[in-house]
C-alpha cells in the first residue's frame, strides 16, 4: 500500500503556486511599465506570454502524465529547482532598441523575465492532481483551492501588497513564497519516491475522441471570453471606475470553486438561473449613463458570474476518468487561450466597437438556454408548432423594432425591448431561439443605432478603446472615449472653430497661461504637449512658436487631422508629432527642450502611473528649460492628484499652483482642474498674474510618494463610484 502525504498538504501546496501565478503578472507589468511604457504591444504581450505560459505549463504535465508517479515527482522537483535559480523575481537587463519591432522583442524580454518560474509553477496544481488521483481519491475538488489561491492573489497585490512596499521588496517576498511552495510540492511528492512503497503502474489513459477535447476548450473559452469583454465594456462604455477590472476577474476565478465543489447545490442554482441573468444583461447593454448605471454595473457582473458558474459546472459535468486529468485542464487552459485572443488580439482588429460583448452574451445564451427551468412554460412550448409560433412572433417584433429605430422612436424600442425579454423567457428550452429572442432585445434596446454609427464612419477602435465621433442639435462635434469627451469643436464660422473649448477654454487654467504665454516665456515659447486630444490647446499657438506633440495612440491623431475637426489643420500644421509613451520619448530629448510642458494625459480610471513618478518628474525637470512651466491636467472623476502632484515637484525642487475652474455653457466650457509648477517663484508669479482670483497654491493636505518601485492608486481614490 503506497503512502500518500495528507490531502490538507496537497490542498495547501496548490493553494500556494496558484496564489503566486497571480502575482508575477501584475508584478511584472509594473516592473516593465517605467521601461516600455503603456503602449498597447506591451499589454496585449504581457497577457499573452501570460497565457501561453500557462498552456504551455498544461501541456508539460500532460506530456509528463504518460510516465510514472516516480518519474513525474523527481522531473518536476527538477524543473522547480531549476526555475528558481532564475529569483529574485526581476525584469531583464536591456532596453528595445530603435530599430526593434515591439510584437517580438517585447514577449521576448517578458518570456525571459518571468517564463522558467510561470512555467514551473502552472504545471504545479494538474500535477498534484494527478500524484492525489493515483490513491483512488477524487482530485477535482482541489481544482478548487486552485482557483481560490488565485482569487487571493489577484486581491492580495492591489489591495495589499502594492499599497504596502514597493515591487522590489515585492520581489523577495515572492521569492520566499517560491521557496515554501517548492517545500510543499517536495513533502507531497517525496513519499512517492520510497522504494520500500510499490510504485504505480504506468497509466494507460483511455482514447477520447478529439471532439471531446474540442468541446471542452470551446466551452472553457465562452466565460474567459466573457470575462474580458464585460471588463472591457464596464471600464469603456459604462463607469470608468479604480480598481473595477478587478471585479470581473475575481469572480471569475471564483466560479470555478463552486462548479467543481462536490457540493452540487450552488452549482445548480447558478445554472437555473443563469439564462435569466444574461436575459436582464442583454436588457441593460446599452444603459450608459443615469441613474440606473449602479444596477446596469452590478447586472453585467451578476450575469457574467452566473454564466461562468453554469459553463465551468457544465465542464464538470464532462470531466474524465482521472487518467486524463492533465488533457482535461490542457482544454480548459486552450479555451482560456481562446478567450485572451478573441478579446484581445481579433475583436480591435475586426470590430470598431465591443461588438465581442454582445456576440458572447448570445454565445453563453446560446449554450445555457436548452433547459426552461418553470415546468408550466416547458409543458406549454414542449410541441414544434409552439416554436414556429414563437419565431414568427419575434421576426415580427424585430421587424417592428428596425422600423421604430430607423425614425428614431425611442419609447417605442423601449416597449419592444421589453416585450422581447418576454418572449425570450418563452423561448427558453430551445437554445438557438433563446438566443434569437435575446438578440432582439440587445437590437430594440440600442443595437440598431450602434450598428448605425459604425455604418456611418462615427466609430472607431484601436488598441487604446472605442472612440465615438458625434454632432448635436447646438452646432458641436464631440470625441468622446467610453464616457469621457476628449474634445468639442464648434461649428460653423472659421472664428467659431479655432474657439477652444472643453478643459482647454480660456478661463481654465491652461487657457490663461497659454493666452498670456508670450509673457511667462517669451515670444518664441519652446512648447510640448502630451496627449493631444482633438489639438485644442493649439488654438492659442503664435506666430515664433514651435510646438511639439506626444501621443501614444495614433488613432487619435488620425481623428484629429480628419475631414470632421479643425484644431490641428488650422492652428498647427506644422507642429511636430512624436508617436509613443510619453515619458520614453521625453527621455530622449536633449536637456532643455521646452519652456512649457502640458501633461494632459490623465482621464477617468486610466491613470498613468509611470506619468507622475518622482522618476519622471526629473525627465519633465531635464527637459524643461530652468524656470519652465510644467502644467498637469488632474481633471477627474474618481482620483485625488493634488498630493502626488504636489509630493512629486517638491521632490524635483519645484513649486506649483491650482487652478479650478467652472464651466462656461457658451463656450463649452468643461469644469477643470489644473496645475502649474516651476523650480522658479518668479515664473509662479507671472502665472498667478494671469488670474489673481483663479490660482491659488497647491494645498499641504497629506503626502503621496509615487515612484517607479512603489505606487498604488489606492490613497488617491476619492470616489469609488
Amino acid at each position: 500500500m503506497t503512502t500518500f502525504a495528507p490531502r490538507w498538504l496537497f490542498t495547501l501546496g496548490i493553494f500556494t503556486g496558484s496564489f503566486l501565478l497571480f502575482l508575477v503578472q501584475p508584478m511584472l507589468a509594473r516592473m516593465a511599465l517605467p521601461r516600455l511604457g503603456g503602449a498597447p504591444a506591451v499589454w496585449n504581450s504581457a497577457m499573452l506570454v501570460y497565457q501561453g505560459l500557462l498552456l504551455g505549463g498544461y501541456a508539460y504535465a500532460h506530456f509528463l502524465g504518460r510516465f510514472g508517479t516516480r518519474t513525474q515527482v523527481g522531473v518536476h522537483l527538477a524543473v522547480l529547482a531549476a526555475a528558481g535559480l532564475t529569483l529574485p523575481l526581476s525584469l531583464a537587463a536591456g532596453s528595445p532598441p530603435a530599430s526593434a519591432d515591439p510584437i517580438l522583442w517585447v514577449p521576448w524580454l517578458l518570456l525571459i523575465s518571468v517564463g522558467p518560474l510561470f512555467f514551473a509553477i502552472s504545471a504545479q496544481a494538474p500535477l498534484l492532481q494527478r500524484w492525489l488521483a493515483v490513491g483512488g481519491l477524487n482530485p477535482y475538488p482541489l481544482y478548487v483551492a486552485s482557483n481560490l489561491g488565485s482569487f487571493c492573489g489577484l486581491v492580495a497585490y492591489p489591495l495589499l501588497l502594492e499599497p504596502m512596499v514597493g515591487v522590489a521588496e515585492n520581489s523577495l517576498w515572492w521569492s520566499w513564497g517560491y521557496g515554501i511552495m517548492l517545500m510543499l510540492v517536495a513533502a507531497c511528492g517525496l513519499p512517492l519516491l520510497r522504494t520500500d512503497h510499490a510504485p504505480p503502474a504506468r497509466e494507460t489513459a483511455p482514447r477520447l475522441p478529439a471532439s471531446t477535447f474540442i468541446r471542452w476548450a470551446l466551452i472553457a473559452a465562452v466565460p474567459s471570453s466573457l470575462m474580458l469583454s464585460t471588463t472591457l465594456h464596464l471600464t469603456t462604455d459604462v463607469a470608468p471606475m479604480p480598481l473595477l477590472w478587478v471585479v470581473p476577474l475575481g469572480l471569475y476565478l471564483l466560479s470555478f470553486t463552486i462548479a467543481f465543489s462536490e457540493r452540487r447545490g450552488a452549482a445548480n442554482v447558478c445554472t437555473a438561473i443563469a439564462p435569466y441573468g444574461l436575459l436582464l444583461a442583454a436588457a441593460l447593454l446599452f444603459v450608459v449613463s443615469g441613474a440606473m448605471l449602479p444596477l446596469v454595473v452590478l447586472t453585467a457582473i451578476l450575469a457574467m458570474f452566473l454564466a461562468a458558474c453554469a459553463l465551468h459546472a457544465r465542464l464538470y459535468d464532462y470531466r474524465p476518468e482521472p487518467a486524463n486529468l492533465t488533457l482535461f485542464y490542457l482544454a480548459m487552459s486552450l479555451g482560456g487561450v481562446i478567450g485572451g485572443l478573441i478579446c484581445a488580439l481579433f475583436a480591435p482588429l475586426l470590430f470598431d466597437w465591443t461588438y465581442e460583448h454582445p456576440l458572447l452574451i448570445l454565445a453563453a445564451a446560446f449554450l445555457l438556454g436548452g433547459r426552461q427551468p418553470i415546468h408550466a412554460i416547458a409543458d406549454l412550448m414542449r410541441s414544434e408548432r409552439a416554436g414556429r409560433i414563437l419565431l414568427l412572433v419575434i421576426l415580427l417584433l424585430l421587424a417592428c423594432s428596425f422600423l421604430a429605430a430607423m425614425q428614431s422612436k425611442f419609447a417605442l424600442l423601449a416597449l419592444f425591448s421589453s416585450i422581447g425579454a418576454g418572449l425570450a423567457t418563452l423561448a427558453l428550452g430551445r437554445a438557438w431561439l433563446f438566443a434569437f429572442a435575446l438578440a432582439t432585445v440587445m437590437l430594440a434596446g440600442g443595437g440598431f443605432k450602434q450598428i448605425h454609427d459604425s455604418v456611418t464612419g462615427q466609430m472607431t477602435r484601436s488598441y487604446f478603446g472605442v472612440y465615438r465621433v458625434s454632432d448635436d442639435y447646438d452646432g458641436q462635434r464631440m470625441l468622446v472615449h467610453g464616457t469621457t469627451t476628449h474634445g468639442v469643436q464648434l461649428l460653423g464660422t472659421p472664428q467659431r472653430e479655432r474657439t477652444p473649448t472643453s478643459y482647454y477654454w480660456q478661463g481654465s487654467g491652461v487657457g490663461r497661461v497659454m493666452s498670456s504665454l508670450p509673457a511667462i516665456a517669451g515670444q518664441n515659447a519652446r512648447v510640448g504637449v502630451v496627449g493631444v486630444g482633438l489639438g485644442t490647446l493649439g488654438c492659442y499657438s503664435r506666430p515664433g512658436q514651435s510646438w511639439t506633440l506626444f501621443e501614444i495612440d495614433p488613432t487619435v491623431i488620425d481623428i484629429a487631422r480628419g475631414p470632421g475637426f479643425h484644431f490641428l489643420r488650422d492652428c498647427l500644421p506644422s507642429a511636430r508629432v512624436v508617436i509613443g509613451d510619453a515619458r520614453l520619448k521625453l527621455d530622449e530629448a536633449a536637456p532643455a527642450s521646452f519652456d512649457i510642458l502640458v501633461i494632459d494625459a490623465f482621464s477617468s480610471d486610466a491613470i498613468p502611473m509611470h506619468l507622475l513618478t518622482k522618476e519622471a518628474f526629473a525627465i519633465y525637470k531635464r527637459v524643461l528649460r530652468p524656470g519652465g512651466v510644467l502644467m498637469i491636467h488632474i481633471s477627474n472623476r474618481h482620483l485625488e492628484l493634488r498630493p502626488v502632484v504636489r509630493t512629486g515637484g517638491e521632490s524635483v525642487g519645484m513649486a506649483g499652483l491650482l487652478a479650478s475652474a467652472a464651466g462656461e455653457p457658451l463656450l463649452r466650457g468643461y469644469e477643470s482642474t489644473w496645475t502649474a509648477l516651476s523650480s522658479d517663484p518668479q515664473t509662479l508669479a507671472r502665472v498667478r498674474a494671469t488670474e489673481p482670483d483663479l490660482w491659488v497654491s497647491l494645498p499641504l493636505g497629506r503626502r503621496v510618494h509615487w515612484t517607479d518601485d512603489h505606487a498604488s492608486i489606492l490613497p488617491v481614490v476619492a470616489k469609488p463610484w
